[in-house]
């Protein structure tokens, strides 16, 4: 696709800096965006980027959060790309920049050996295809907490329920019973009374004997278990208004609005394996004896079920997810679920490692997505285009210019350039390019075409450079791929922004 030159500079970008105190600055790019109902990692949640503000904090493809320098709209008609991968979809305009590694035809890059030795960098949303590999960062930023305080005030009027201690250890017994709680528990908020509940199956003992020796020992609270053998279920009770209230502070209430607060998204990832595993036991299960053994776990809450994602890409486990619509079975109305999946081996064998379930496979395994110590690597399912007239919505992100999706990590706008030029007078009295550095953020043909124009820029005068032009840039670089010439029109136009600015400074324009 490429020539051996345009790889050259791609690899290796001539004069790619920026200059502090350039006389001439030149910014060029294309306008890209995203459907107003695209959901962003915000903190340790899932919004749409309609209601994404400036000075917000957005999850970037490095794994760290940035904070959102601004956020734009615009009236958009023409096509949409929607991909899809294993952990969800995008609605995004073409010229997109997606991560993600384009596999070329070749026997060598139909098995992951051969993909691993490809570059990933970003391509435009209409190049890519069905099997390109599409890079997601896995949370970077760790925190330990050996210790939380419990600030929910007792009520004036409550006489009835212990006062408990106002700092507990953030240990894995409170980790499995938080776990607990987000897959089975409920606050019931009662003017009388207010507790937590846990609705468990009959045999779900295990699970009710932990909670009740949780409570216990870390509460010192009063705990009852109630059987009831017609609905073959139980419950059990934490008669305790502060700890519920507690409770409902950390992970709200109700299941369809129940989430993770920050802290536990932050906490060492051996520690979280607690977590994991109690809410697995709640409203999880593995199945090891079926054709093709997986794991599953199913949630109402939208929130909870991202965060579950992260969780779980942080033990290199890889999930799948998928929503099922609202349905009515037997008279009965079932609210829309979010079912995470866990079919792949390794996968597999590592969370039944957290939830100490014995599974020694022997087949061979086929894979398609894997790890390194930064990010999944997943191929693209599915890749539509249809028509779209509406609002379109984009961001722009300090530092590393992108943010993540449910699903794909995007740059924040099309193939960016910044192009700066220092300017001085030859023996003949002409002002020409002493200096040239570019800054760029885009594929490889835009790298490539910004390196190039370095070269044929510097030591020119500002007359010879304005006539540098994007088939100079192309035959410089022995050829484009057509789908890539208006990377070479890109530089042409960021030198000649740049040429503009320095001309415009000195009242020259």
């Amino acid at each position: 696709m490429y020539s051996e030159k345009v790889m050259e500079h791609f690899k290796n970008p001539h004069n790619l800096r920026e200059i502090k105190d350039a006389d001439g600055i030149g910014k060029i790019g294309n306008p890209t965006c995203l459907l107003p109902s695209e959901k962003l990692h915000k903190n340790s949640e899932c919004i749409a980027i309609s209601r994404l503000k400036k000075n917000k904090m957005v999850l970037s493809h490095t794994g760290n959060y940035e904070k959102v320098i601004e956020a734009y709209s615009r009236k958009y008609n023409g096509e949409i790309i929607r991909l899809k991968n294993k952990i969800g979809s995008v609605n995004i305009t073409p010229e997109h920049l997606v991560y993600s590694i384009k596999v070329p035809k070749g026997d060598m890059f139909k098995r992951n050996f051969g993909k691993k030795t490809l570059t990933p960098t970003w391509h435009h949303a209409q190049d890519l295809k069905k099997g390109d590999i599409v890079l997601y960062p896995i949370l970077k930023k760790e925190e330990d907490i050996k210790f939380l305080e419990i600030d929910t005030p007792k009520p004036k009027y409550d006489f009835r329920s212990k006062n408990i201690h106002k700092k507990v250890k953030l240990d894995s017994d409170l980790l499995r019973l938080f776990g607990y709680f987000l897959s089975e528990g409920n606050i019931q908020e009662k003017p009388s009374k207010t507790y937590i509940s846990f609705s468990l199956n009959l045999n779900e003992k295990n699970i009710s004997d932990d909670i009740h020796h949780i409570s216990t020992k870390l509460f010192n609270i009063e705990v009852k278990i109630k059987e009831i053998p017609k609905r073959k279920t139980m419950r059990v009770y934490l008669y305790n208004a502060q700890l519920a209230r507690w409770f409902k502070s950390l992970f709200g209430n109700g299941a369809e609005n129940k989430k993770l607060p920050d802290f536990i998204m932050r906490l060492p990832t051996e520690k979280q394996k607690a977590l994991i595993f109690g809410l697995w036991k709640g409203d999880g299960y593995v199945n090891i004896d079926r054709h093709g053994p997986r794991a599953g776990y199913a949630t109402i809450s939208y929130q909870l079920a991202q965060q579950i994602k992260m969780l779980l890409l942080r033990q290199n486990i890889v999930p799948s997810i998928y929503a099922e619509r609202a349905k009515k079975i037997n008279g009965v109305s079932h609210k829309k679920a979010y079912r995470i999946h866990i079919g792949q081996r390794e996968s597999l064998k590592r969370l039944c490692r957290i939830l100490n379930v014995k599974y020694n496979p022997t087949s061979y395994e086929s894979i398609r997505s894997w790890f390194d110590k930064n990010f999944l690597y997943t191929p693209i399912t599915n890749k539509e285009i249809f028509k779209y007239d509406g609002i379109v919505n984009n961001l722009e992100v300090a530092n590393t210019h992108s943010f993540v999706s449910e699903s794909f990590c995007l740059h924040n706008c099309g193939d960016v350039m910044w192009v700066y030029i220092k300017v001085e007078k030859n023996k003949e009295g002409k002002e020409y390019i002493k200096d040239i550095g570019v800054k760029t953020f885009g594929c490889v043909a835009a790298i490539a075409t910004s390196s190039m124009i370095t070269e044929l820029a510097k030591g020119k005068t500002l007359e010879e450079a304005k006539k540098i032009t994007r088939d100079d840039i192309k035959d410089a670089l022995d050829g484009l791929p057509l789908i890539k010439v208006h990377c070479s029109n890109l530089s042409a136009d960021g030198l000649k922004k740049a040429i503009e600015d320095y001309e415009t400074k000195k009242g020259k324009r």
